[in-house]
């Protein structure tokens, strides 16, 4: 079993406390940025210890994909990530595949699925890839140490000083994978950004991603009776664009189209929505017309688009009567109002909701084959709190196992 220290059992002896325990590397932060680089740094024969204040690893890893952990994606592409420099997670990436992953996934007789779109989940439960990395952990020889804060770094000769709520370690590499800002009751915060301006690396402006979208009052007062109502949608905002499940909420607009385009939407912006991405609208209710002149344009609409959505929409272009009743124009106002509807949320669900974090540690600060910082030699950061955002499915996953990897292999 891998040796998991709690805060209160110091195991190097009586002196612990009194004196600073001396390792290769510390790694702040044990997510799966985290443990992916211990399973690396302690397969080199470097002494790892993995710091944590959560009271168990891999927390989000838990809670992701439904418990069932999306821990990557067939299709891994780097302009499928976001950053100030969008070629700086090629080299990680490149080296570390996903291919990779899946083989080590596969070589612990972990069951896997592809579910859509190239994403692929267990079978069973996001625990069994915890159990896994912890496992590699044990046979590296990285030590874990949960419930306990880092309470002050500071640099020193031949490497770095931590004060934890555990006492004084030292160490000649620290490693940063604390991960981001979202889901601040996982135990997630900005302490990694705080470490990156310590040292004097720049930080990329961080906002949540992967976030549901709200709206303002009057926006709500129109969408409101439409909760819980879903739609395969294409969304599009700032030149970008996802086909995907758009889900309404009591508080906006939510689902994979959404959360996708939420990395890309900016307080201001309009999204132009294609509430029926699989039909052609026009087309059907005039192919329908010449059939079925009888049934009412609500009834007609409502066998492409939710009963509820298709009502709104027919009252709000003015329509009333059978689809023998309309002509061509009227057809096709009302399917370039489900087609193009345009709407401008007014913030996000923040941090508590959102997936990850967009913007982070400064790439430019960084080397992108170690992820070592230029200026700091033996301080690197990794996973999430560096400004590197994939999309939804998949593709965080990716990044934490890929940059935990090149860290892993020098520090």
């Amino acid at each position: 079993m891998l040796q998991v220290q709690n805060r209160n059992l110091p195991t190097h002896g009586a002196g612990f406390m009194a004196r600073a325990m001396t390792w290769d590397v510390i790694i702040i932060g044990a997510g799966a940025a985290g443990m992916m680089c211990a399973i690396e740094a302690g397969r080199r024969g470097r002494s790892v210890l993995v710091l944590d204040h959560a009271k168990a690893a891999g927390e989000k890893i838990r809670i992701s994909g439904g418990g069932r952990c999306n821990f990557t994606n067939f299709d891994i592409q780097p302009d499928r990530f976001l950053s100030q420099n969008p070629r700086f997670a090629l080299s990680a990436l490149k080296r570390y595949t996903q291919w990779d992953f899946i083989a080590m996934v596969d070589a612990a007789g972990i069951p896997w699925h592809e579910k859509t779109l190239g994403q692929l989940f267990c079978d069973r439960s996001a625990k069994d890839v915890i159990a896994m990395l912890l496992g590699a952990m044990d046979d590296a020889g990285a030590q874990l140490r949960l419930n306990t804060s880092v309470e002050a770094v500071a640099q020193r000769e031949g490497g770095f000083r931590i004060e934890t709520s555990a006492g004084a370690l030292d160490c000649a590499a620290l490693v940063i994978a604390t991960g981001g800002k979202s889901i601040p009751k996982m135990g997630a915060t900005g302490f990694g950004y705080k470490i990156a301006e310590q040292f004097g690396l720049n930080l990329i402006e961080t906002r949540p991603a992967l976030v549901p979208l709200t709206f303002a009052e009057q926006e709500l007062a129109r969408t409101k009776d439409l909760a819980g109502a879903s739609v395969t949608a294409k969304v599009a905002c700032n030149g970008a664009s996802f086909d995907e499940g758009l889900l309404f909420t009591h508080r906006g607009l939510s689902g994979p189209s959404v959360l996708q385009i939420s990395s890309y939407w900016r307080e201001g912006d309009l999204l132009e929505v294609d509430l029926a991405a699989v039909a052609n609208v026009g087309e059907t209710l005039k192919t329908a017309r010449a059939s079925a002149g009888r049934v009412s344009v609500k009834n007609a609409l409502a066998r492409v688009i939710p009963e509820k959505l298709a009502a709104q929409v027919v009252a709000e272009v003015g329509l009333e009567g059978n689809l023998a009743d309309q002509n061509n124009a009227a057809i096709d106002r009302l399917a370039d109002r489900v087609h193009r509807w345009q709407i401008k949320p007014v913030g996000s669900e923040g941090y508590r909701t959102a997936e990850v974090t967009l913007g982070g540690v400064d790439t430019d600060h960084l080397d992108a084959r170690t992820m070592e910082a230029k200026a700091v030699p033996g301080l690197y950061f990794i996973g999430e709190v560096v400004d590197v955002t994939g999309w939804l499915g998949g593709y965080n996953f990716q990044w934490a196992w890929s940059s935990g990897w090149a860290a892993g292999q020098v520090c």
